[in-house]
């Protein structure tokens, strides 16, 4: 007999609006993201400024709301100028980060022009690391500023003639980190953020900024390392980044699918962290989060390690991920979904051919990955305002975790749309579990469809010969009785419920 989970759905329960932009992705000069991922001239469905259609039609799909661009290590060693301006006089570098080759074929421009084509915004990342405030005024400058400058007018010459008129920036990327170009303490990446958002926002008071986080919270100097750079930047910043990617070597897929635990514990941390500098400066203004880099990354490790250096947009990174990985993915948004007050700005890193849910073919096809359908699902369903559910499930542990919930749920609300979706995974690997929700305080509700992601063999994986091998099945083993919603939930299983608002 299974198991029951009991929670409630009720409008008291709102935990606040959802921000658009927590639905969004990561598009780095690294591997095959831009180079035969997004941009290939010669593919036979490029259009006539190289961006491939089909992979386009994939994005806009997915519903990806903010990219954060160009990097990611690679911004840390990047001249923004070399990717301006015309494509025969751009200059090939060697890129440190990936030790690879940057043609800068692909640039700042082309990068604003692939936005509007699959009808997304940018989250611009500068570079900290070789380079510093002139910098980062200047490509502001170039982007923001009207005309009657030398950087505005440089950018109406190159074909732009109204301004990019980007709101959101990262003020560098993972300076913690001693693999990063420009590796500095705390203190040393406090001071010159904080520096380089003041001239930022005297240029356009309008924009929101990004401090950098921790690289990770495994990183010995989390999270002292949050509340030094707030220290120096809290009156300048508007959200301070997270970044974390968990993988599953030991095979121990128990253990895996409980890392969403450790994800909501680095949330609260950092959160408790701003908090905290809030109150030692005694401000009234409150920083918010941007978990700008999250994923699945452990299955290429190996064979990055085979690349040779110094070639153009090799492989790297590319993860071919299966049902359990989708599983965390799911997990993952959930948590997000869960911390909405906080957490304002999220991007799946990456979107293409690296750590990605798109994966191409040089001249070939293209296919969704198995982590792309539960970010589908949230994207598509998960606008409005999130839900806490309070659910009451039985718990198992492992060898990192105690009191791991088999089952993980968040619901979202659109007023817009009158409608009303729950989000559930069932992470325990043998049972079914069923569920007793309480939703008497939507009774004026019907049932839509429950979408179900699952496959038997947890390793299942899409590929270009098997592109539908894990995809999304319907069931309508659903009832609602006397304001109970009944149903069950396969092991192992993503789930979407959806209803709507009779009228």
């Amino acid at each position: 007999m299974p198991k029951t989970v009991k929670f409630t759905l009720h409008r008291e329960l709102e935990i606040c609006e959802i921000d658009n932009r927590m639905f969004g992705s990561f598009v780095e000069h690294l591997g095959r993201c831009v180079y035969e991922g997004i941009y290939e001239p010669n593919h036979p469905s490029a259009d006539d400024e190289g961006f491939r259609k089909d992979v386009l039609e994939l994005i806009k799909e997915l519903g990806v709301s903010i990219v954060r661009y160009p990097g990611g290590n690679f911004v840390s060693g990047y001249n923004w100028e070399d990717g301006i301006g015309a494509k025969e006089s751009r200059p090939r570098r060697l890129e440190l980060a990936w030790r690879t080759i940057e043609t800068n074929q692909f640039g700042l421009n082309e990068f604003m022009s692939w936005c509007k084509k699959a009808d997304t915004t940018s989250l611009m990342t500068i570079n900290l690391g070789s380079q510093g405030i002139d910098a980062a005024r200047n490509i502001l400058e170039y982007c923001n500023h009207p005309e009657g400058t030398y950087l505005s007018d440089l950018r109406k010459k190159h074909g732009f003639s109204k301004p990019h008129n980007i709101k959101t920036w990262c003020l560098g990327n993972e300076m913690d980190s001693p693999w990063q170009i420009g590796h500095k303490t705390a203190h040393e990446y406090g001071r010159i953020a904080c520096e380089a958002a003041k001239v930022m926002k005297w240029i356009d008071p309008e924009i929101e900024l990004v401090a950098c986080g921790s690289s990770s919270a495994i990183m010995p100097t989390f999270p002292e390392w949050e509340a030094t750079v707030l220290e120096h930047t809290y009156e300048y910043v508007d959200y301070i980044s997270l970044h974390t990617y968990y993988g599953n070597k030991d095979n121990d897929t128990k253990n895996y699918l409980a890392h969403s635990l450790s994800m909501d514990q680095y949330i609260k941390t950092v959160i408790s962290t701003c908090d905290f500098v809030k109150a030692k400066k005694r401000s009234k203004k409150r920083i918010d989060l941007s978990f700008d880099e999250w994923n699945v990354w452990f299955h290429s490790n190996e064979a990055d390690k085979k690349i040779e250096p110094w070639s153009i947009s090799p492989p790297q990174l590319e993860d071919a991920y299966t049902m359990e990985d989708a599983l965390l993915v799911g997990l993952m948004l959930i948590t997000l979904l869960k911390n909405a007050d906080r957490v304002k700005i999220a991007c799946l890193a990456q979107l293409v051919n690296v750590i990605a849910p798109i994966m191409t073919e040089k001249n070939g096809r293209c296919w969704r990955q198995t982590i792309y359908y539960p970010f589908l699902h949230v994207s598509q369903f998960g606008r409005g305002k999130a839900l806490k559910l309070n659910v009451k499930s039985p718990c198992y542990s492992t060898k990192e975790y105690d009191d791991v919930q088999s089952v993980e749920a968040v619901a979202t609300m659109d007023e817009q749309t009158d409608s009303l979706t729950i989000f559930a995974v069932n992470r325990n690997l043998e049972e079914n579990l069923k569920i007793e929700a309480d939703i008497r305080d939507f009774q004026e509700y019907e049932l839509l469809q429950h979408l179900i992601l699952k496959h038997e063999d947890l390793k299942a994986k899409n590929g270009a010969e098997n592109p539908n091998n894990v995809i999304p099945q319907e069931k309508n083993k659903i009832k609602i009785d006397k304001g109970t919603l009944y149903l069950e939930l396969p092991n192992a299983s993503w789930n979407v419920i959806r209803m709507k608002k009779v009228r």
